[in-house]
């Protein structure tokens, strides 16, 4: 060991040197398509603690506006309509 380099110095380059063999490693099996880390499902595979997703969205909705309610309506998009620039 050379007289001029602390234990913390090696220690941190052992350190260093250790993260980068298994930053490599890793990379090289993400890379490689090996077991993937995340673990993520098939394409085909649904997951099971989901609920089934429907296959259409909801029904439209509607309601029958008062003559009073449409002439307020209509104002209130004219006010909208007007203060755009």
């Amino acid at each position: 060991m050379p007289e001029h380099v602390s234990i913390l110095q090696l220690t941190g380059v052992a350190f260093l040197a250790l993260a980068t063999v298994v930053w490599v490693v890793g990379l090289a099996r993400l890379l490689r398509g090996g077991p993937s880390v995340a673990m993520a499902p098939h394409p085909g595979e649904a997951l099971r603690a989901l609920p089934g997703q429907r296959r259409h969205g909801p029904d439209t909705e509607s309601v029958d506006l008062t003559p009073e309610e449409r002439v307020a309506f209509a104002r209130l998009v004219r006010q909208f309509s007007d203060s755009r620039p």
